[in-house]
């Protein structure tokens, strides 16, 4: 694809999404370009129907969403619109680049990456993708063959990709998360509770909810209220009547529980320990935060990636992993008692904070930095 504007501002491309671990780091990605390039444009590719196309026009920026949509694994006939939808959104993926004229693509995860990443290599368009996690996914795979760089969170991804493409960034994490510090006793009383030494549990499911962990909560909540350690408790749409109901029937426990918290960095500073699934957006930020942490990986998503990402931490003793399976039994006794046993709690923090892996917005940066220059030696 022919692009003569060398002297024209910087126009990027960011594709991606479905969850919150892929929004997140891409929005960060973005606000670091605009730090870098002020004048610079930057337009979101997403997939319809999907939480990007609500959250990224909340951060300021503009998205196009194509009619991409994933495998159906247990509804083999319903793949037919799948492959329609696929052939769909790779022209119109094609004539949003055509339009916007980037000078780099940079693919996240999640269902647009695909024809977004597959078009700009057809049209000779440098592109850089932005893996999340442990184990990578089929699509990035492929993908990698045509990428100018791949930024990774974990070591040994040279399984997956040509080791001469991969830079180790890290995962981007939101600002106010890797910056702000708040005081603990203001997000104690963000939460409505009190200082004291009584401690505190996070437990979230993730963007969407999780409903094994949900429900490990709620069938133990009598353990909890009888304990006096204090929950922090977001639940998801799908399930928050269930909990408020339950919470109802234990006066005593003292309890915050929504279906969406919109103080993370609060929630992180009150909490002695974080219960969580293991997408690689939120191992990152515990990571960072140096936060302890009980993993209990979604059995739901592609390649079990999730079980992979708790595993890169559990085998470093870095975090506890419960399996899925067996989180309503264990979940409970595990938080209860490790959270009242501050050496292992030191030591878990001690583990996860040596994973950490700061600024990683502007070191992906540095690297389309890089490719931008490349592409410019290269025309001059």
């Amino acid at each position: 694809m022919n692009n003569e504007k060398s002297n024209a501002k910087l126009r990027f491309i960011i594709s991606g999404g479905g969850t919150g671990g892929h929004i997140f780091p891409a929005i960060s990605i973005a606000d670091a370009l605009r730090r870098r390039y002020p004048e610079c444009d930057i337009l979101f590719v997403g997939a319809d129907g999907r939480m990007e196309m609500e959250r990224v026009p909340r951060s300021g920026y503009e998205i196009v969403g194509l009619p991409i949509k994933g495998l159906n694994r247990k509804n083999v006939l319903s793949n037919f619109r799948v492959a329609a939808a696929v052939f769909r959104s790779l022209r119109l993926a094609g004539k949003t680049i055509k339009n916007f004229h980037p000078d780099v693509v940079i693919g996240v995860g999640g269902y647009a990456s695909g024809p977004t990443l597959r078009r700009a290599h057809s049209f000779g368009i440098p592109t850089l993708i932005q893996e999340q996690n442990s184990y990578a996914g089929i699509t990035n795979k492929l993908l990698s063959r045509g990428a100018h760089k791949i930024c990774v969170a974990y070591p040994e991804m040279d399984r997956f990709f040509p080791a001469e493409k991969i830079v180790f960034t890290g995962n981007p994490i939101r600002p106010e998360i890797e910056f702000g510090r708040p005081d603990r006793s203001e997000a104690l009383h963000f939460f409505g509770l009190e200082q004291s030494e009584s401690p505190v549990v996070l437990v979230v499911g993730g963007s969407l909810g999780a409903l094994t962990i949900n429900k490990s909560i709620t069938e133990k909540l009598g353990q909890w209220a009888e304990s006096g350690v204090r929950l922090i408790w977001q639940t998801g749409k799908s399930y928050i009547e269930t909990a408020r109901n339950a919470v109802e029937n234990h006066p005593g426990l003292k309890c915050y529980v929504n279906d969406f918290i919109t103080r993370m960095d609060y929630a992180y500073r009150a909490a002695d320990l974080v219960v969580s699934r293991a997408g690689a957006c939120s191992i990152s930020e515990l990571c960072l935060l140096g936060k302890p942490a009980i993993l209990v990986p979604s059995p739901n998503v592609a390649e079990d990636h999730q079980t992979k990402n708790a595993l890169a931490l559990s085998t470093r003793a870095a975090a506890v992993l419960i399996p899925d399976a067996k989180a309503v039994e264990l979940l409970t006794d595990t938080a209860l008692s490790l959270v009242r046993n501050p050496t292992e709690l030191s030591s878990l923090s001690e583990q996860i904070r040596k994973l950490a892996k700061p600024q990683a917005a502007d070191r992906i940066v540095d690297e389309i930095a890089r490719i931008v220059e490349s592409e410019k030696s290269a025309k001059q």
